[in-house]
C-alpha cells in the first residue's frame, strides 16, 4: 500500500505541476497586455502633453475634468507616494508605458521629464477575451488533473476488479481461485495476502475434508468391534467369557478415544501458529538436546543414533515446535531403521538444513508427495498397529511452514532408507 500512496502523491503533484506551467505559457502565448492596449497608450501619451501645458496647481483637476468628459478612468497622482522599484519607475518615461496588474484589471503607468516625480494613471478593465480564457484555462486545468488522474487510478480500478472477482470466486466454492502476478500494480502487497490467504483456506478444507473422511473410515472398525462383542456378550451365558469381551471392548474404546484424541489434537494445531515465540540457540546443543528425548525408543528398538552437527552457526525459531518436529522424524526413523539413524545439519547464507535418515526399507518415490499429507501411512510401518495415525509428518509439515521453510523426503546415499531434509530460513535477530 505504501507504494500506492507514493504513486497517488507524485501523480497528483506531477499533474499540478506539468498542467500549470503548460496552461501558463499557453496564456502567455494565446493573450499579451502589450498588444490589447495600444490606443488606450496613445490617448494616454496625449493625456499627458496636454497636462504639461497646465499649470502644476490645476493639472489634477484638469484630470478629473477630461475624465469625467470623455468617460476615462484617469487620474494625476503624486508619484512621491508611489512605492515602486526605480527599474519599474523608469518604464513610465517609456512610450508604452508601466502596465501593471491586480484583482479588477489593469493600469496603466505613465509620466514625462516634465510631470517628474508625478505620473497619469489610466484604469483598464480585462478584455472579455482574456475573461473567457481565464475560464477555459480553469476548466482545462481540472480535467487535465482529472485525466492525469484516470491514467495513473485506472490500473488500480483494474486490479481492484480483478481482486473482487477473484473474491468472488472464491466465496462461491472454488478454491483454487488465485490472482495472477503482474509487476504493474499498485496492490501486490494486497494481491499476494489474498493469496496467502486463499492457499491456507483451501489447505484448511481439504485437511478438514481428509480428517472427516479419515475418521468416518478409521472408526467404522472399532465401532463393528464393539457391536459384534456387545452382541456375543448379550449371548453369553458364562459370566468369565462375558468379562473377557468386555475388556475387549474397552480396549476398543481406548483405541477410539485415542484417535478422537490425536484427529482434534491436529484439527487445532492452526490455532497454535498465532502463538509461536522465536528464540536464538546454539544450533548443535540444541539439536544434540532434542536428540536425546528419543534416545528411550531408541534404545527399546536397539538403534545406532548417528550424529554429524556443525558447530557454526545459530538456529532461530520457535524452539518448543521446532523440537517436536525434529523428535516427530526422528520417531518416525525409529519405527523403519534397522540398525542405525544418522541426524545430520549444515547451513549456506540464507538456509539451515537439518537431515534426519535411517537404514530402512525407505519411501518409494511414487509417495514422496503424499508422506506429509495427514494420516497417510506406509504398508510396512512397524508401529501399524500401535498408536499411530499417520499425523506426525503431517505437523512437520506444519511447523515447517511456519517458519516458512520446506521440508522433503529423499533417499540417504549413506545409509540407503529414508532421508528428511528440513530446510529453515535463517532469520537476524
Amino acid at each position: 500500500m505504501k507504494k500506492l500512496y507514493l504513486y497517488l502523491l507524485a501523480s497528483a503533484l506531477l499533474s499540478i505541476v506539468v498542467l500549470g506551467w503548460l496552461i501558463d505559457t499557453f496564456n502567455q502565448q494565446a493573450f499579451s497586455p502589450e498588444d490589447n492596449f495600444v490606443w488606450q497608450r496613445n490617448i494616454t501619451g496625449g493625456f499627458i502633453k496636454q497636462l504639461e501645458r497646465q499649470p502644476k496647481a490645476e493639472r489634477d483637476e484638469f484630470a478629473k475634468t477630461v475624465s469625467k468628459e470623455f468617460s476615462l478612468n484617469v487620474s494625476y497622482r503624486d508619484g512621491e507616494s508611489l512605492a515602486l522599484p526605480s527599474e519599474l519607475k523608469n518604464e513610465m518615461f517609456t512610450p508604452q508605458g508601466l502596465l501593471l496588474e491586480d484583482e479588477i484589471g489593469f493600469y496603466l503607468l505613465k509620466s514625462s521629464h516634465n510631470l517628474m516625480p508625478d505620473y497619469v494613471e489610466l484604469r483598464l478593465s480585462k478584455p472579455d477575451q482574456q475573461q473567457d480564457s481565464d475560464a477555459f484555462l480553469t476548466l482545462l486545468f481540472y480535467s487535465g488533473v482529472c485525466t492525469f488522474m484516470w491514467f495513473i487510478l485506472s490500473p488500480l480500478a483494474r486490479r481492484l476488479n480483478v481482486l473482487t472477482n477473484k473474491a468472488k470466486q472464491f466465496a462461491a466454492g472454488d478454491f483454487s481461485a488465485r490472482i495472477e502476478s503482474n509487476q504493474f500494480t499498485y496492490i501486490k502487497d494486497v494481491e499476494l495476502t489474498f493469496n496467502g490467504m486463499a492457499s491456507k483456506i483451501e489447505k484448511l478444507m481439504a485437511e478438514n475434508k481428509l480428517m472427516a473422511s479419515s475418521l468416518s473410515h478409521d472408526i467404522r472398525t472399532p465401532v463393528a468391534c464393539m457391536r459384534f462383542a456387545l452382541d456375543a456378550a448379550i449371548d453369553e451365558p458364562d459370566n468369565q467369557k462375558v468379562h473377557e469381551i468386555l475388556l475387549r471392548m474397552e480396549k476398543d474404546l481406548d483405541q477410539m478415544e485415542d484417535m478422537l484424541k490425536s484427529y482434534l489434537s491436529f484439527a487445532t494445531l492452526e490455532q497454535k501458529s498465532h502463538l509461536l515465540n522465536f528464540e536464538t540457540t546454539q544450533a548443535a546443543s540444541y539439536l544434540t538436546e532434542v536428540s536425546s528425548q528419543i534416545m528411550p525408543k531408541l534404545s527399546k528398538a536397539d538403534l545406532t543414533l548417528l550424529t554429524d552437527l556443525n558447530i557454526s552457526y545459530n538456529i532461530t525459531g520457535d524452539l518448543h515446535w521446532l523440537a517436536r518436529a525434529i523428535t516427530n522424524l526422528l520417531s518416525n526413523a525409529c519405527d523403519f531403521a534397522n540398525k542405525h539413524i544418522q541426524i545430520s545439519s549444515y547451513d549456506d547464507a540464507q538456509f539451515i538444513y537439518i537431515e534426519i535418515s535411517d537404514d530402512g526399507p525407505g519411501i518409494a518415490p511414487e509417495n514422496w508427495h503424499k508422506v506429509f499429507s495427514p494420516f497417510f501411512q506406509e504398508e510396512n510401518h512397524r508401529n501399524r498397529a500401535g498408536k499411530s495415525y499417520g499425523l506426525g509428518l503431517a505437523i512437520v509439515a506444519k511447523v515447517v511452514d511456519w517458519h516458512h521453510g520446506k521440508v522433503s523426503v529423499s533417499q540417504s546415499e549413506s545409509l540407503g532408507g529414508a532421508k528428511f531434509t528440513m530446510q529453515i530460513p535463517k532469520r537476524h535477530t
